[in-house]
């Protein structure tokens, strides 16, 4: 005999908005549009990323702005009240009054805290330092991350305080623990990029409440992460227009922005050429250059490659295809690609070079930073600006100047 109860059930018209879903803004205007126009109230965001990035940089930053409105708790597993006040004092978060601290690793402890209904945004750092009491296994295990994400995930829902659980990584870059946990939260973030320099990405990988499309780049300064106004004039600042060297016009979600492609062609000294990718996937280069070599009189098959996303940035567009092809071809024939030009296509395996989305949002950001020309699919445009290629071999022959 099941002792279930009927479910009080009302129809979706009749549910009212609450007042108290209006979003919390970070300080960051791009985070805000990361996250959907802000931090969700009652809505639990994990955050990921490598060691040292400065996940607990902007989180400290992001605290220190809500304190100035609501109150903040953040709560460390991994770091005591010294070293948090120290990093606070580096970044100029000591001063908020709202902001307050705790030192626990009990799941049991944080969530009777959230359920006290006293903060209106509490930060974890991190979720694998948790553990629940009447579990006997070691903190950061399958059964402990479930269970105490579960306890605190039903306690923000219960009070309506929002939750920012930092997660750890793997080796190979993805949210560390079972899967289980990037499905119980509603928000999950990766922050990508070098941890030693160049620009920082922080992309929503999962979001309840917005796009999964949007992007903010930081760069890391003495006082914290700062938000990069201009990405395409800064990755294109020091660039030198050698062979090897094309700009490509691509997309940060749906931000566009011009990065220098590097490519690198040398004689092998072994029997096996190498080929490396620094920013791009390392399976597509190896297609691509399958490509070339079928579809144009270049013969790589005994070259070394070497390609290189200027500003530490990992590339996850398919029109990087036909800008990663011309500097591949420009750096082996020793040919350059003339001035004020940028690039984008996706390159099919019959050499051909098919569409791009968001292609006068990529011609808007060139004509922007002075370019003169694109070359790209004959489908992108009806714009004059637009030089149109259909074929891989045309492209090369055409726009490749000998210098």
């Amino acid at each position: 005999m099941s002792t279930g109860k009927v479910l009080p059930i009302q129809t979706i018209q009749s549910i009212s908005k609450q007042e108290s879903m209006k979003r919390l803004t970070t300080g960051f205007s791009d985070l805000d549009g990361v996250l959907g126009g802000g931090i969700v109230p009652g809505g639990v965001v994990l955050m990921a990323g490598q060691p040292g990035i400065g996940k607990s940089t902007l989180l400290l930053q992001v605290t220190a702005n809500v304190a100035h409105k609501s109150p903040v708790l953040y709560v460390s597993g991994e770091e005591s009240a010294s070293q948090v006040k120290l990093r606070a004092e580096r970044l100029g978060a000591e001063k908020s009054e709202q902001l307050s601290f705790a030192a626990s690793t009990s799941a049991d402890d944080i969530a009777a805290t959230i359920l006290s209904g006293k903060y209106q945004l509490v930060i974890i750092d991190s979720i694998q330092t948790l553990a629940l009491d009447e579990i006997t296994s070691a903190p950061g295990t399958v059964s402990q991350i479930t269970n105490s994400s579960s306890v605190i995930i039903r306690a923000a829902k219960q009070s309506g305080a929002a939750v920012v659980l930092v997660g750890h990584v793997t080796k190979e870059g993805s949210i560390a623990g079972p899967k289980v946990l990037e499905h119980l939260v509603d928000v999950v973030l990766q922050f990508e990029g070098d941890r030693y320099g160049g620009f920082k990405v922080v992309r929503a990988i999962k979001n309840r409440f917005g796009s999964t499309t949007e992007a903010a780049i930081f760069e890391m300064y003495e006082e914290g992460l700062r938000l990069v106004e201009n990405p395409s004039a800064a990755l294109l600042a020091e660039r030198q227009n050698a062979d090897g060297s094309v700009v490509l016009a691509t997309l940060e979600g749906t931000r566009p922005l011009l990065v220098e492609i590097q490519a690198l062609v040398n004689t092998t000294n072994f029997g096996y050429p190498k080929r490396t990718a620094s920013g791009f996937d390392l399976n597509r280069l190896n297609l691509l250059i399958a490509v070339i070599e079928r579809r144009t009189k270049l013969n790589l098959s005994d070259k070394d490659i070497y390609i290189n996303v200027v500003g530490g940035l990992k590339l996850n567009d398919q029109a990087a295809d036909l800008a990663v092809c011309m500097a591949i071809a420009s750096a082996a024939a020793e040919r350059r690609i003339d001035d004020g030009v940028v690039v984008f296509g996706e390159v099919g395996l019959g050499g051909e070079i098919r569409s791009a989305i968001g292609a006068d949002r990529r011609i808007a950001e060139a004509k922007k930073l002075g370019f003169t020309q694109a070359i790209a699919p004959k489908s992108s445009s009806k714009d004059s600006f637009i030089k149109s290629v259909s074929d891989l071999r045309s492209a090369l022959i055409d726009y490749l100047q000998k210098k």
